[in-house]
């Protein structure tokens, strides 16, 4: 008899009258919601404005959902594409399936589209949120908890996952909390992410590439250990292959972007050029005002200057016929 483990959950989900509240679903937004705090309060302090994290993050955080999405299903087509499977499983998001390499490329082009809309460097924002994000992952790995899902090898340490589910070809057991692994794997990459951030001031995408870096590490040994089915090339996972090659490039990148833009940027979020448009015009209106009080100012002295000329013409005539 197992002395200690931790239990899963009996159901994933509860009903509020009609509505499902489904406890994978409120790991992501929870996550969301505190890498766009998070994100925020380090924007602000780069001399950013408050609320552009979360402006931006509304066009990253769609783009990343569905990037995660497909990502998952491409990889897994045999879940939802195979004899037997109903591919409508393929939009059911809140049953599990989202691949973070994927969210990450796509939320890339996402924060790209928004980045460019504010007129700030993507890169930078990149630095703001990276923390953030490494915790939001941590926050959202315990969707899979709910869903007794992405678990380990079996084991009988005493902190092992006991899985009660049969369905989707579990088997009931013991086994590694690979997902706990990777939330605390995350937290450890967002702080440090923060001190060496503060202890070498990155800048210009430098910090998020040490995140994507430092979390490929570990989930390349935390990949190795999963049982669920994965194709294989050369005998290693998928997820091993892309964390490797995705570790590579983000060292080059931190690498080349050190010597080509060494510090970090001063200025992270110029004006708008919409505020600055509309000062111009504001200025414009004021300068028309003074003109337009000025002209009947300049009226009213020709006028003056006309009755006076008659009236000295009169006083001429009126002499001349007297003489």
């Amino acid at each position: 008899m197992e002395l200690a483990y931790i239990p899963s959950p009996s159901r994933g989900v509860i009903h509020l009258g009609p509505i499902p509240l489904r406890g994978y679903a409120f790991c992501i937004i929870i996550g969301v919601f505190v890498a766009v705090w998070l994100g925020n309060k380090r924007w602000v302090a780069r001399g950013g404005k408050v609320g552009t994290v979360a402006d931006i993050a509304v066009w990253a955080v769609p783009f990343g959902l569905v990037g995660g999405r497909l990502y998952h299903v491409i990889t897994d087509y045999e879940l939802y594409f195979s004899e037997g499977r109903d591919w409508v499983d393929a939009f059911k998001v809140w049953q599990g399936g989202l691949g973070i390499w994927g969210a990450i490329a796509l939320g890339a082009v996402g924060a790209w589209i928004g980045c460019r809309r504010r007129g700030i460097p993507l890169p930078a924002w990149a630095d703001a949120l990276a923390p953030g994000i490494a915790f939001a992952q941590a926050i959202g790995r315990w969707g899979n908890w709910f869903n007794q899902e992405l678990y380990g090898r079996e084991t009988h340490l005493p902190w092992a996952l006991h899985i009660t589910s049969s369905t989707d070809g579990r088997v009931p057991g013991y086994y590694h909390p690979t997902f706990l692994y990777e939330s605390l794997w995350c937290i450890g990459v967002g702080f440090l992410v923060i001190w060496a951030d503060r202890r070498f001031k990155l800048g210009h995408g430098r910090a998020f590439a040490l995140y994507v870096a430092a979390y490929c590490v570990g989930r390349g040994w935390i990949e190795y250990m999963r049982v669920d089915d994965a194709h294989h090339i050369l005998g290693l996972r998928l997820n091993d292959w892309t964390a490797m090659i995705v570790f590579i490039l983000a060292v080059l990148y931190m690498v080349i972007s050190a010597k080509k833009r060494p510090g970090r940027e001063e200025v992270v979020e110029p004006e708008a050029p919409e505020a600055e448009t509309a000062a111009d015009a504001t200025d414009g209106d004021d300068d028309s005002e003074a003109v337009s009080e000025e002209a009947p100012k300049e009226d009213a002295d020709v006028e003056d200057a006309t009755e006076a000329d008659v009236t000295e013409k009169k006083d001429e005539a009126e002499s001349a016929k007297k003489s």
